[in-house]
């Protein structure tokens, strides 16, 4: 029997409508090379939508490293204040800012929702060293083993040769070394400049051509994507990796352990949690948006953690529903 409390799953519907807003937003800067007024569009369009769905959301996750688009600030309440649900949020109004100033795929807006409390708030930390799998390996593979060791183990764990295993890697030179010994144990590389939140889902989905995802990306879209995979299912593992000389002084500050290695039901303590993306540019996940004289047509994946269901949605909106904030022309 569901008690008073229980998040209506029927929610997701209305959260969608944020993303979307804020990837019909950031559309008009696709390829212009400018990321800071592309997420600040995408961002005036999430804070617009939120306005309009009964949650009063705290933003959990809201500093971004240099060269990233703009986010709220940590802190910050989203929505409506008093509403009956009282949540964490991370958000991204534009996950994959190199893809979009470039007009290349990948490009997502994103949002991930869990009841108050039960996001892990990780404080100064930018980035995050990430091992994320499906299902089957849950509980099977070590995050401080070497990475032929972790390859070795998930390949007799997916019943595949080692050859066969394609692991998603971000193109950064942090994970020069990383690549080698993947590559040297014999397994392929996936490698894309961003969309580490497109790589963990897909990673953690049985079929979907990627075995693991492997490396240092950042800490938002490392909370965003445990959520998801809580969700569905899936093996999430993440330990705070400082990038950055004052990111390093400010964990250490803090007292954060950089050798732990954080589970997702730790980093995600509810199963109660939502979950969307929709694309931007065309991506591994989604398609992205496309706009005629009279509407946008876009694509996003929604994931309710009370179901456990996952689903993509293609949706064609009147361009006037965003005339106020998400359909701005570029002068």
């Amino acid at each position: 029997m569901e008690t008073p409390d229980k998040v209506n799953p029927e929610l997701v519907y209305s959260l969608r409508r944020v993303t979307e807003g804020a990837a019909c937003a950031a559309f008009n800067w696709i390829g212009r090379g400018d990321g800071d007024d592309g997420g600040r569009a995408a961002l005036d369009a999430m804070r617009d939508a939120l306005t309009r769905i009964d949650i009063d959301a705290e933003v959990v996750i809201g500093e971004t490293s240099p060269g990233e688009a703009p986010q709220p600030k940590r802190g910050e309440h989203l929505g409506r204040s008093g509403a009956s649900f009282t949540a964490d949020i991370a958000v991204d109004p534009v996950e994959g800012t190199s893809y979009l100033v470039r007009g290349l795929t990948n490009a997502l807006s994103v949002l991930a929702v869990a009841p108050r409390g039960a996001m892990m708030n990780p404080a100064p930390a930018f980035y995050m060293e990430k091992f994320v799998t499906s299902a089957a390996a849950r509980g099977k593979i070590d995050p401080t083993w070497s990475t032929v060791e972790k390859l070795e183990a998930l390949a007799k764990i997916l019943n595949k040769d080692i050859s066969d295993l394609t692991v998603f890697v971000l193109e950064k030179p942090r994970h020069r070394e990383l690549v080698g010994e993947i590559l040297a144990a014999g397994s392929r590389v996936a490698m894309y400049p961003a969309g580490d939140v497109a790589g963990a889902l897909m990673a953690a989905v049985p079929g979907s051509g990627i075995d693991a995802l492997m490396g240092t990306g950042g800490t938002p879209e490392g909370i965003m994507s445990a959520c998801a995979i809580r969700a569905i299912g899936g093996e999430f593992l993440a330990r705070i990796d400082p990038q950055l000389q004052t990111e390093g002084k400010a964990v250490k500050d803090a007292g954060l352990d950089t050798s732990r290695w954080f589970k997702c039901d730790e980093l995600i303590t509810s199963d109660d949690v939502f979950f969307c993306a929709t694309g931007i540019t065309t991506g591994l996940m989604l398609e992205g948006v496309e706009r005629s004289k009279s509407h946008y047509k876009v694509q996003t994946m929604m994931i309710t953690g009370a179901t456990s269901e996952r689903q993509i949605l293609t949706s064609y909106l009147p361009i006037e529903r965003f005339a106020s904030v998400a359909a701005r022309e570029v002068a």
